[in-house]
């Protein structure tokens, strides 16, 4: 069987089109490794969820002169843990990264977060590379938005069905005294 070279060309094309955005998601997800972006990521969230969560409670005590209880702050702090666990969200911002960035730069990012340096001649292509980081978060933030549950729904749910027991407690206990 004799393969035409214009034939062996054309596959040649065709797999090294295909090798290369699996390279760079490959890379994409090692620079994601060194950077530690997920524990980075679930260490925003669970400050993000304290500050819920004390904002409800201070609501709560204030409207209603009641504390939250611990159970509704634990059924809370689930949903957020859930609703943004890091891997619902890393092969997106890998997939966003490996768009972003050439084979060249996702390597010249490995090698500055694996502490290998910059060269002298690759210092303007790392200028570059940080000039790209707004627009990156920026399409990264609006990922995670489309493509995250809410919790405000639930919580909502939480707060008022604990604050309408508490309101039919108070009124039984009222009523009997």
């Amino acid at each position: 069987m004799k393969i035409h070279p214009c034939l062996f060309f054309v596959y040649f094309l065709l797999v090294a089109s295909t090798a290369k955005p699996d390279a760079n998601l490959r890379d994409a997800n090692r620079l994601l490794e060194l950077t530690d972006l997920g524990s980075q990521f679930d260490r925003i969230t669970d400050v993000q969820t304290q500050k819920i969560i004390r904002t409800y409670a201070s609501i709560v005590q204030v409207s209603k002169s009641v504390v939250l209880p611990e159970d509704i702050k634990k059924q809370i702090r689930s949903c957020y843990a859930n609703a943004y666990s890091w891997e619902k969200f890393s092969h997106g911002i890998a997939e966003i990264l490996a768009k972003s960035f050439t084979h060249k730069e996702i390597t010249l990012l490995i090698e500055f977060y694996s502490d290998l340096g910059l060269s002298p001649t690759e210092i303007g292509a790392f200028k570059s590379l940080i000039k790209k980081a707004q627009l990156i978060e920026e399409v990264s933030v609006q990922y995670i938005h489309e493509n995250s549950e809410s919790c405000v729904v639930e919580d909502s749910k939480l707060i008022n069905h604990f604050l309408n027991n508490n309101l039919a407690q108070q009124s039984t206990l009222v009523t009997h005294e």
